[in-house]
């Protein structure tokens, strides 16, 4: 079964990100919103877990711009990407 984890809080504010990094499934993806986007800023130390995801990781487009990401391993989804996201998975998982 394959979850849709969702993080918005800052990877340097707790350890929600790494949690989320070590139960993620072979099938899971990530999406990076709000404040989690800032973990990838190039040079960040978050930076070099993400991008062992590859496909799998994602970040709301909107808030990579609000933020002023412009290069990320991300791929950048507007909400109703989102949307399909969460559809695609069949759980989405918030880590609140």
């Amino acid at each position: 079964m394959s979850t849709l984890h969702v993080i918005s809080h800052s990877p340097f504010s707790d350890n929600r990100l790494y949690s989320c990094l070590r139960l993620l499934g072979p099938h899971d993806g990530l999406l990076l919103c709000g404040d989690a986007v800032y973990a990838l800023q190039p040079g960040s130390a978050p930076l070099a877990g993400l991008r062992t995801l590859g496909p799998r990781l994602y970040a709301l487009e909107e808030d990579l711009q609000a933020r002023a990401i412009t290069e990320s391993p991300a791929t950048a989804v507007d909400y109703p990407g989102f949307v399909a996201l969460s559809l695609n998975y069949d759980k989405v998982n918030s880590w609140l």
